[in-house]
């Protein structure tokens, strides 16, 4: 069952579109303030994470996710010579599930690297400094993107599921021309969308960077351009030394994202684990999200000074760093188990097939991109063939 919209946010809404000129704001000030609102957004008031909350995060399925991070990171310590200090910001940290699996593991399994660590948590959500709870007694840090100085990283920058929240623009082609979707209220005062000319140049400018043509595509075709992660990326880029950029989420390269078989985009909305398109229900009791364009990120860290050292899925990316081998090591457990043993093993080996699997978590993209690292580096364990492939 979907719940009823927060009134109160709702008449934020109306009052913002009100207080226009044009009785209208963009889609991505719409999501902006249904998403990230002080008092009443979704994420400020508290994402509902988890089996039982709207969605789920490879972190929340086991620690294994963690376990297989840490082993990277452990490498990429070794690959930039040992650092002091290792410097691992983690973009959107969530719960801190996913910053308790790593530096445990790395204190219990690769005690010098941990001995080396700086964990700096960049977080802008209120409600999710329950972090701080979860992380207490550990050396982690919390700060802002101003608060980190301009080439001062050295390590790694890494975020799982953060870029698909950025507030993202809707685009809709009309007889050939590029128009933008605004949000405005109708007579009974419910929101609906409009088109009108784009608000920035940027959105034409973005499919050529990207390389679609906009030609090739049927009229009345409708999709998202996400300006934010491009910026996100140029800040990435520019607070990194030396290191590398780890970003995992669900999304395509450009020309599987802007193809005739996405004709209405890749928008969704998640509430208690069901998902569906229509971000005016619900509203700041339902996530919003958007599929991340790799191609894009990919061309704005080369214009950034980023190289791009590989992109893969999840699947082959946690089974290079040692999932299949848990797995298998799973299998004979199972051929010795008995009774409540057996039930035991079955229910991990679920959680362990859901991590890979490639119609699912197992499907999203791993973007690895660097800074200062010699061409002759090692590649990084997480983009080498798995074993068992």
């Amino acid at each position: 069952m979907i719940p009823n919209s927060n009134a109160t946010l709702v008449n934020v809404l109306q009052q913002e579109i009100a207080a226009s000129p044009s009785r209208r704001i963009s889609f991505a000030d719409y999501m902006e303030t249904v998403l990230y609102h002080p008092q009443y957004g979704y994420y400020s008031r508290g994402a509902k994470f988890g089996g039982g909350g709207d969605f789920i995060t490879s972190s929340h399925l086991s620690s294994d996710f963690g376990e297989m991070l840490a082993k990277q990171l452990e490498q990429i310590w070794q690959l930039l010579g040992n650092p002091q200090p290792f410097s691992v910001v983690e973009m959107g940290a969530g719960q801190g599930i996913l910053a308790v699996d790593i530096l445990r593991t790395l204190r219990e399994t690769f005690p010098r690297c941990f001995e080396s660590i700086e964990y700096v948590i960049v977080e802008t959500s209120p409600a999710l400094k329950l972090q701080q709870q979860r992380l207490k007694g550990v050396n982690v840090r919390w700060c802002n993107w101003s608060e980190i100085p301009d080439a001062s990283i050295e390590g790694c920058f890494f975020s799982n599921e953060l870029v698909d929240a950025f507030p993202v623009c809707r685009v809709t082609l009309e007889n050939g021309q590029l128009r933008e979707n605004y949000v405005t209220l109708d007579e009974a005062q419910q929101f609906r969308e409009v088109t009108g000319d784009l608000s920035t140049p940027e959105l034409r400018d973005y499919f050529q960077f990207v390389e679609i043509d906009l030609k090739t595509l049927p009229d009345g075709y409708q999709t998202e351009v996400n300006l934010e992660a491009l910026s996100w990326m140029e800040t990435v880029a520019r607070k990194l030394k030396r290191g590398y950029v780890l970003t995992i989420d669900y999304g395509y390269e450009a020309r599987q994202y802007y193809s005739h078989a996405r004709s209405s985009g890749t928008l969704q909305c998640y509430v208690r684990h069901h998902h569906h398109d229509d971000p005016y229900l619900a509203i700041g009791e339902q996530d919003i999200t958007a599929h991340v364009d790799f191609t894009a990120l990919q061309r704005q860290g080369e214009r950034c000074g980023l190289n791009v050292e590989g992109f893969t899925q999840q699947g082959l990316f946690l089974m290079a760093l040692g999932l299949g081998e848990r797995m298998a090591n799973l299998g004979r457990e199972n051929a010795k188990a008995t009774g409540r043993d057996i039930v035991a093993v079955m229910q991990r080996r679920e959680v362990l097939h859901a991590l890979i699997d490639p119609m699912g978590l197992g499907g999203f993209g791993v973007l690895v991109q660097s800074k200062g690292v010699s061409i002759d580096t090692a590649t990084l364990l997480g983009l080498t063939t798995p074993p068992m492939f």
